[in-house]
């Protein structure tokens, strides 16, 4: 399985991002996806996850109403749409696939498969 993270860059603080991760070797219509987040001299966050068909979606407390991650299973995409950035969002995000099927999963150690990262960085 790869996945690929996509959409990164510089943003000034209140704007919006939109990170796409596209994943190739399995089809992702069974599986949790969810995307994390690593700032410098910190852990690895949960940001959100969805459920396999999309019915259902977690977020961060510090993202909740800000964040929305959606997925298209027929193009093996998953996206998060980030708005009214703030500085503190700023981090390596990380786009991950749960290899147990029909599991949700909010932690990184219950993910199998790992994007390469895409940096977001928010300006004041």
């Amino acid at each position: 399985v790869q996945l690929q993270a996509s959409g990164g860059g510089l943003v000034q603080a209140g704007g919006s991002l939109r990170l796409s991760c596209a994943a190739s070797g399995r089809l992702l219509s069974s599986y949790c996806m969810g995307w994390f987040r690593q700032a410098p001299g910190k852990e690895r966050e949960f940001v959100a996850a969805i459920s396999w068909s999309g019915g259902r979606t977690y977020y961060a407390d510090s993202v909740k109403g800000r964040f929305t991650i959606s997925r298209d299973n027929a193009k093996n995409t998953v996206h998060l749409q980030m708005n009214s950035l703030k500085p503190e969002d700023t981090a390596v995000y990380y786009c991950a696939l749960d290899g147990v099927i029909w599991r949700i999963a909010t932690t990184p150690n219950e993910y199998d498969y790992w994007g390469q990262g895409t940096l977001v960085t928010v300006s004041s």
